[in-house]
């Protein structure tokens, strides 16, 4: 599809944002001394999370300047729309290639251009606007170069502003979405301190991962890039495979006539794969189950020491995990995979555990040597598996 700069770019991104922008949820009721308190307590906890981090797992950023150039952004939901806009133009490139090819083959616009440009940046703004509300931290791998912030709306703006972009692929930064972490403080009755240290220890770990193991994004965004580039545009082609899903995902959805416990384990992504995609995507859920995990097991393994109501806090928010949301939440949810986002955290923090239980902290590190040291989809399910291929 055309974007608002007249070439091939999938999305009106312009339009995303600005509908995305429009539909958001206000957050929780603040004033603006409280909001800028948030604001300044998070970038103090980034800081000091970071030491801790490196402490208990032995990481270090592979140089100053890596470390340097991911900066930590504190953003509002709008804010999150706007730099997740950036990485999504930043990372789609290889699609966007083969839909130039098509066109220039004169093979016609391919699907994307029968919806439409405007439909889809409408579309893509209120899948945004929905996510918006749910992410706390995020580190974004796939950010533009610096991460491109704009120049503030005000002298007295609170929050980072990420540019659209695009630009050339930079190193990535850490987002905290503030108003989503305080609505969740809010939500269960926790310490606001020490819940906004312990989600940064999470996010921060995320940010250790990449500064302190060089190959590691490279091999992602490969993997990633490779899964795009199997991309069918044939709209023949998308159409069969979506046939083809329709009865898995009819009646077996919560609310729509059949049984939780029989709903499709795939999201929307997921059941238009090929069988290459498909293998792909076996590689990169396991890599993203022991990256969630690893922080998952930091956060709690470095929370009794340096976050006094830990213990409190896990418990809640795990609670909240397990409750789920409304009937609408959980057909969105599974439509768009979130349900498989919270398996990578339960999968891969019983692998680190179990690999750090059997040869400690320093042997657990070695899943950082190299690519073929990563865990498999298979060896996430069992850690001793792992160990006797690499640790031991």
């Amino acid at each position: 599809m055309t974007s608002a700069s007249g070439g091939v770019d999938m999305v009106d991104w312009n339009l995303a944002v600005a509908t995305a922008t429009r539909l958001v949820r206000p957050g929780p009721e603040v004033s603006r001394a409280e909001a800028a308190a948030v604001v300044a307590e998070l970038r103090r906890h980034a800081l000091e999370a970071e030491e801790h981090v490196r402490e208990f797992t032995g990481m270090r950023s592979s140089s100053l300047s890596e470390a340097v150039a991911t900066p930590v952004l504190i953003v509002d939901r709008p804010g999150w729309v706007r730099a997740n806009v950036a990485g999504f133009r930043t990372i789609v490139q290889p699609l966007v290639a083969k839909l130039q090819a098509r066109r220039a083959n004169g093979s016609g616009p391919g699907v994307f251009g029968t919806v439409g440009e405007k439909a889809t940046g409408i579309e893509v703004g209120a899948l945004l606007a929905f996510l918006s509300t749910k992410v706390l931290g995020q580190y974004e791998t796939f950010a533009p170069a610096e991460s491109s912030l704009e120049a503030p709306d005000s002298p007295a703006a609170l929050f980072d502003k990420p540019r659209l972009g695009p630009e050339s692929a930079g190193p990535g930064r850490l987002l905290l979405v503030a108003p989503n972490i305080v609505h969740v403080e809010r939500e269960l009755d926790v310490d606001p301190a020490d819940f906004r240290l312990w989600v940064c220890l999470h996010e921060e770990t995320h940010r250790t991962q990449f500064t302190a193991v060089p190959w590691l994004r490279d091999h992602i965004q490969s993997e990633v890039q490779s899964f795009l580039t199997e991309t069918d545009v044939d709209p023949g082609a998308l159409l069969d495979r979506l046939r083809d899903a329709a009865g898995t995902l009819g009646g077996g959805l919560p609310g729509l006539g059949g049984r939780a416990e029989s709903a499709p384990s795939a999201g929307l992504l997921e059941i238009v794969q090929s069988p290459a995609q498909r293998e792909i995507l076996g590689r990169l859920t396991a890599v993203m189950s022991l990256l969630e995990g690893h922080a998952d097991v930091v956060m709690d393994g470095v929370g009794p020491a340096v976050v006094p109501s830990v213990a409190e806090i896990r418990e809640k928010f795990q609670q909240r995990r397990d409750r789920g949301a409304n009937r609408l939440d959980l057909v969105l949810r599974r439509l768009l995979g979130m349900d498989a986002k919270l398996r990578q955290y339960q999968d891969g923090a019983v692998f680190v555990r179990g690999v750090v239980d059997q040869v400690g902290m320093d042997g657990f590190n070695r899943v950082w040597t190299s690519p073929n040291t990563l865990p498999t989809k298979d060896e996430i399910h069992d850690p001793a598996a792992w160990v006797a291929r690499v640790a031991r």
